[in-house]
């Protein structure tokens, strides 16, 4: 179960509904992300801000109102490993998660780049091609240096 103090209180949770619908009217795409708790979903991006009210990713709850994730799934989402410890205060874990990259894609990144490297690392020249504007592309080779 998770703690109580997740839950919106019923004040922030009035406010999120009445700031979506105030810019659902305008056109506008502003307001908060709700997901089912067990979803094998996509959620919107976790930000730094996330401390403030949560509103990104809202996590529905049967008869109440929804709760804002847990450092514990903020880690989660952002890939780290389950025994990732935590020796920070909520607000400190949010700034932290939602200033990270997804450590799983970025360690998808650099096995590919290592990949790369080492495929191509005997080679001494490599292509470029150049656009401006009115002109034909220019493709030259160059020297590694």
């Amino acid at each position: 179960a998770v703690d109580d103090k997740y839950t919106l209180s019923d004040r922030l949770w009035e406010y999120l509904q009445s700031y979506k619908e105030k810019h659902q009217r305008k056109g506008n795409g502003f307001g908060y992300g709700l997901v089912e708790a067990e979803a094998d979903t996509v959620t919107r991006t976790l930000s730094a801000r996330y401390y403030k009210d949560g509103s990104e990713i809202l996590i529905k709850q049967e008869g109440q109102n929804p709760r804002r994730l847990t450092p514990r799934e903020c880690s989660r989402l952002m890939g780290f490993p389950e025994d990732f410890e935590i020796p920070v205060s909520d607000t400190q874990a949010y700034r932290q998660f939602g200033n990270s990259v997804v450590v799983p894609v970025v360690e998808d990144i650099a096995a590919e780049l290592v990949r790369v490297v080492q495929k191509y690392e005997h080679q001494t020249t490599y292509k470029v091609t150049e656009y401006r504007p009115g002109a034909e592309p220019e493709t030259t080779y160059r020297q590694f240096t």
